[in-house]
């Protein structure tokens, strides 16, 4: 099977940018969309990003950091085959795998609209934690942020079919990396003291 052709992005949004840019460089298939506030920052924040649920739940947690911090926020997403429909042969593949990707980065697009920071949304085919980790060499980001799949059963699958991001990040990578747990995930409960 071939690669499919880079995908192509709708433009970023943010609050007010003073300056707005898309690049598409060729030999790495890798897509920016740039949204920049008004006070270049001084520190940088890179949230590792898919449509995963735990991926929705960092995406407020790192847009929150980075507005505390006022950092620029580089939200990162590898595209792999799950970006794509599962039938390589239906006429319109690559139609669809565009709609995936676009609707993706709109969301984040307007995830982010309403806060007061500048974001980058960055796309392009490889390994996630590979990716995470050249964004945040060129950024020269404070952290790298990801959502976690919990634990359970499901995430024990999840890890033999698929790499844990966050594992392959701490194990090579000397930038702190913030793991935010999945809100859905029950709390401890904590036991009462019993009267005597």
């Amino acid at each position: 099977m071939t690669e499919p052709p880079p995908p192509t992005l709708p433009p970023a949004s943010g609050p007010s940018p003073d300056h707005t840019s898309d690049t598409i460089e060729s030999t790495s298939h890798r897509i920016r969309r740039t949204a920049e506030p008004a006070t270049p920052p001084e520190v940088h924040l890179v949230l590792g990003y898919d449509r995963s649920d735990f991926s929705e739940a960092a995406l407020p947690v790192a847009a929150d950091l980075a507005r505390r911090l006022r950092a620029h926020l580089h939200v990162v997403h590898g595209i792999d085959l799950s970006d794509y429909p599962i039938d390589p042969d239906s006429a319109d593949w690559e139609a669809q795998a565009q709609h995936a990707l676009d609707t993706q980065q709109q969301r984040v697009a307007d995830a982010l609209a309403d806060r007061a920071l500048g974001w980058s949304y960055h796309a392009w085919r490889g390994d996630p934690v590979e990716l995470l980790a050249a964004v945040a060499e060129e950024t020269d980001a404070l952290m790298i942020i990801v959502g976690s799949r919990g634990e359970g059963l499901g995430s024990v699958f999840d890890r033999i079919l698929k790499r844990s991001v966050s594992h392959g990040l701490i194990a090579h990578q000397r930038r702190p990396v913030l793991v935010v747990p999945d809100p859905a995930r029950e709390k401890p409960t904590t036991a009462e003291p019993r009267a005597t």
